[in-house]
């Protein structure tokens, strides 16, 4: 009898304590919120982002919420030589957090560290044969989401792709998707859905979506989603959502099923913008 009311008051400790720090959380985001928001940062907005004076008005108050919070609680790292000013900062968080609007979000939970190089970056990674003889596979990324709270960016591509927002490839995008993706706690281009969405149908459209996709990758086929989302269903979900926020009303026209599982999921409608 004992220890069953130590294990109840274990837990009711337990809860109280995750309550608690979520209130805090809140509050403490809400106050950063408040701050008004840095006369450079709008001027780095105005710069390399034209695509925030395109939104509604009431997106980009939101938008600029946002990214004051991520950016206090996220940490940037530059590699091989790369600087981090208030310019990448600002830059990259502008793009992370489109894909938090109008959405009950934890601003990327699991992610701690964006790492910035100058450009593409060479990876390796440990690969064992059948035989288990370890090689280096060594590949030229331009940026690459890791489920161990890392993403990791190049810095040109990063500021190109909010620079041009109507080409249909945004490398922060692609790759902030990924997080996204993997807060399920796999990426299989499965994100958790908002209560109102249906998984057998995220799972009915996406899935014809992504075999449609392969086949015209396989066949050599024009395709107006680019062909890297051929690769896989994270891939897949991760480049469908660089078109959905750069060529929304092409995507809306071509692939309509898609963009409304896109439209419900993300909460906006870039089309309109």
């Amino acid at each position: 009898m004992l220890y069953l009311s130590i294990i109840f008051a274990l837990s009711a400790f337990a809860i109280y304590w995750i309550i608690s720090s979520n209130k805090r959380k809140a509050k403490k985001r809400q106050q950063i919120a408040s701050i008004p928001f840095p006369v450079e940062w709008r001027k780095i907005l105005r710069k390399n982002l034209p695509f925030f004076y395109k939104m509604p008005s009431d997106l980009q108050l939101q938008l600029k919420d946002k990214m004051q919070i991520f950016l206090s609680e996220k940490q940037f790292i530059g590699r091989k030589g790369q600087e981090i000013t208030d310019e990448v900062r600002v830059t990259i968080a502008a793009q992370a957090c489109l894909l938090l609007l109008n959405r009950s979000t934890d601003f990327y939970p699991f992610l701690k560290t964006i790492v910035v190089y100058p450009a593409a970056f060479i990876t390796r990674h440990a690969q064992y044969d059948h035989n288990g003889i370890k090689t280096q596979d060594a590949r030229v990324l331009l940026g690459e989401s890791w489920t161990r709270g890392q993403v990791v960016l190049s810095w040109h591509d990063s500021v190109s792709g909010g620079a041009d927002f109507e080409d249909g490839h945004n490398l922060v995008i692609h790759e902030f998707a990924h997080q996204l993706d993997g807060e399920s706690g796999v990426t299989n281009g499965a994100p958790p859905l908002n209560s109102d969405q249906s998984y057998t149908e995220w799972s009915r459209v996406l899935s014809q979506e992504f075999s449609k996709l392969q086949s015209q990758a396989r066949n050599g086929q024009s395709s107006f989603l680019d062909k890297y989302g051929a690769t896989n269903p994270a891939e897949f979900f991760a480049v469908s959502s660089e078109t959905f926020f750069e060529k929304p009303e092409e995507m809306k026209r071509y692939h309509p099923e898609l963009y409304q599982q896109l439209n419900n999921y993300y909460q906006t409608d870039p089309s309109q913008w």
